[in-house]
């Protein structure tokens, strides 16, 4: 169903009780909620989730033998279908608060109007120029979050790409896991002052001084190049290049976010704009499917609740 087809459906007089922005685990989880209360919802996806870049997922409870990304998602995705609900495949290019309190969420396809919103948007990770990245991050020679996977990098030997200072805090992280551990320096961003080199050398991780200028595939290993010619080899990559929170949206209505762009809430995932919530990567930065799965719970049972305290305070 596209835009177009919601706003006509939906009571002139009567918006909707919540529009979803986002499809990954937090919005997907948190619509199958907001269903199952009998709330009238749009779901709006702009594609792009995180989830889709997990080849593996090991540490999601349920699954001893692991799930990939885009096969829980279409998990959740049947879920939705089965209580009525559909994805709106377009981007919320705007949202913007009514004098009454209702959301109003513009969309190339059109506008939809909800009495709450939900943001489920993410983050969009910074990643590095290589031609055949997906199919690296497939086969697990790149990978983007060792909370989720240090375990299946035991023994390897693991560089980290990226800023020094952002470099080396995931290489000490990642030292339980394996020993054979290399910091590859980009250009940008802060030299590790003398206490952080002292921290890596104490952990026997080598730290490399001349940057990295270009990173390829051969074969199943990974070859950095350095500024001055040498080639180091390296089973996986992880890159410590940053990423953009996904939080545009909220601070257009004027909800707080931290120093670092993630969105500020409270206990029950509400910001500071009444009515407006927010769930998964785009509040915290341990970016975890578990973590947005119970974001989008509570909220979704949160907006719920508050929409029968203002139906019975209307009556």
């Amino acid at each position: 169903m596209n835009a177009r087809e919601l706003a006509a459906a939906a009571d002139a007089d009567r918006p909707l009780d919540c529009i979803v922005i986002g499809a990954g685990p937090a919005g997907l989880t948190a619509a199958i909620y907001l269903l199952r209360y009998r709330l009238h919802i749009a779901i709006v996806d702009r594609g792009g989730s995180r989830a889709t870049l997990i080849p593996r997922s090991h540490n999601y409870p349920g699954f001893p033998d692991g799930v990939p990304g885009h096969e829980l998602l279409e998990r959740l995705r049947e879920q939705v279908r089965r209580y009525g609900g559909e994805i709106t495949h377009d981007e919320v290019r705007s949202l913007r608060k009514r004098d009454e309190g209702d959301f109003e969420a513009h969309m190339s396809g059109g506008t939809i109007v909800a009495r709450k919103a939900l943001l489920a948007t993410g983050i969009e990770d910074e990643q590095p120029s290589l031609p055949n990245l997906f199919d690296l991050i497939k086969k697990g020679h790149v990978r983007l979050c060792p909370v989720c996977d240090g375990f299946e990098v035991i023994d390897k030997h693991v560089c980290v790409l990226g800023p020094p200072k952002k470099a080396a805090a995931k290489s000490l992280f990642l030292r339980s896991f394996t020993p054979k551990l290399s910091v590859l320096p980009i250009a940008s961003g802060p030299e590790c002052d003398t206490e952080e080199l002292g921290k890596l050398a104490d952990a026997n991780i080598e730290y490399v001084s001349e940057c990295v200028v270009d990173v390829r595939a051969d074969g199943d290993d990974l070859i950095a190049v350095l500024a001055g010619g040498r080639e180091i080899r390296m089973d996986v990559l992880y890159p410590a290049l940053g990423g953009d929170v996904r939080s545009q949206l909220a601070r257009s209505l004027g909800a707080e976010c931290n120093e670092l762009g993630y969105v500020k809430t409270d206990d029950h995932q509400r910001t500071c704009v009444a009515g407006l919530y927010a769930a998964g990567d785009v509040v915290n930065e341990l970016n975890q499917i578990c973590v947005a799965t119970g974001h989008a719970a509570i909220a979704a049972t949160d907006i719920y609740n508050k929409l029968r305290e203002e139906e019975r305070r209307s009556l």
